[in-house]
């Protein structure tokens, strides 16, 4: 196992599917970060030289400048993307849009249906009563 940024990631696997493991980072993206940092589609996270591992490593910390038109512009990965997603519910939630109260009420925000699914969803997912503290 490679710990990168918090990440494990297994030996024996492609750096593109373990690149997913990464929160916002999916195939496609991975994809695209190996294409830029010159990692053939074949190689596997154990088998990377060491200038291969620093250079992804410092990729994913701080992506470099590139122009706004890239493909690789600004993303985020982890703990920044959690907190900008957090901070948008939270927008949502103080503007009190139709979107901020169902996230406030912990129901289908984008019109999914509520008959059965998210009813289900809902019971499944309650904390607070079977004695766990929230």
């Amino acid at each position: 196992m490679v710990y990168l940024l918090g990440v494990n990631l297994p030996d024996n696997k492609l750096v593109k599917i373990a690149l997913t493991r990464f929160y916002g980072i999916g195939l496609p993206t991975s994809e695209r970060i190996c294409a830029y940092l010159s990692i053939h589609d074949k190689a596997k996270i154990g088998q990377l030289p060491e200038h291969q591992m620093t250079s992804l490593s410092s990729f994913l910390s701080a992506p470099p400048a590139l122009p706004t038109t890239h493909y690789l512009h600004d993303f985020k990965i982890e703990a920044d993307l959690r907190r900008e997603v957090r901070s948008n519910i939270e927008h949502h939630r103080q503007i009190g849009s139709y979107k901020g109260r169902r996230h406030g009420q912990g129901l289908p925000v984008r019109g999914q249906n509520t008959h059965s699914n998210a009813r289900t969803a809902r019971r499944v997912n309650r904390l607070g009563g079977r004695g766990f503290a929230t």
